[in-house]
């Protein structure tokens, strides 16, 4: 058994959608390639699980449909 990591694996390029059982808190980051094919995950989710779409990534950072980079909000 290793050290954990202490920084955050980059993201890969592509649509993130965080997928959880409902009443859930956690769930897990799905990743599609293109816009159509996160659209269709979608639509299979919605029925049984709770559905969160995330965005896209590109570069290992979320952007807005201008590709301007989307700030997490401190909490």
């Amino acid at each position: 058994m290793g050290r954990p990591p202490t920084r955050q694996k980059e993201l890969k390029d592509g649509w993130y959608v965080e997928v959880r059982n409902k009443g859930s808190k956690t769930g897990m980051k799905i990743r599609r390639e293109t816009l159509p094919e996160m659209e269709q995950m979608v639509k299979d989710y919605q029925k049984t699980k709770e559905v969160i779409v995330l965005g896209e990534s590109r570069g290992g950072k979320f952007v807005d449909k201008d590709g301007n980079v989307i700030k997490k909000k401190k909490k």
